[in-house]
């Protein structure tokens, strides 16, 4: 696999393809809690430092600072949320769309920079019988080391049920 970065369409296929392949037979709070923890331990292999958050069906099922981590952290976490449950896709996919189109969030849909953020780091949760039903998503590191370890995560527990 190629690093990020070589090629935005390459990347956005990449994503599609992630996309693609995570979903949920089904998801609740016991799951978003086993998921967060996953985060949380994966990130402590990785000498991360990051804050997480687990949503689903319009609530909030999990969320943890790391030490090292901010309230601007939360508040990245908001805003790329809000990217992935307004486009239904990955907050860096749509980063990478409008990076390939030479065009920002604020100039094409017209929403604030202050509300939205198209950098990496949030995932849609969906079900297998179809439909968005929350986020997962990281804070702390360049945005690319944000989206793949939510998805290094999510990929695990998607494939288990």
């Amino acid at each position: 696999m190629l690093p990020w970065g070589m090629s935005i369409h390459t990347d956005i296929e990449r994503i599609k393809d992630e996309e693609g392949r995570i979903a949920f037979t089904t998801f609740g709070h016991d799951l978003a809690y086993r998921i967060g923890i996953a985060l949380h331990e994966e990130a402590q292999v990785r000498k991360a430092s990051v804050a997480i958050d687990i949503r689903a069906f319009g609530q909030q099922l999990f969320h943890l600072a790391m030490p090292g981590t901010a309230a601007d952290n939360d508040r990245w976490i908001e805003r790329k949320s809000a990217v992935v449950l307004r486009f239904n896709k990955s907050s860096l996919l749509v980063g990478r769309e409008l990076a390939a189109a030479g065009d920002t969030l604020e100039n094409r849909y017209y929403v604030s920079s202050m509300e939205f953020s198209a950098h990496g780091g949030s995932f849609p949760i969906r079900l297998k019988s179809g439909g968005l039903i929350g986020t997962a998503t990281v804070s702390g590191l360049p945005q690319e080391e944000d989206h793949a370890l939510v998805v290094s995560v999510l990929e695990r527990f998607a494939n288990e049920v």
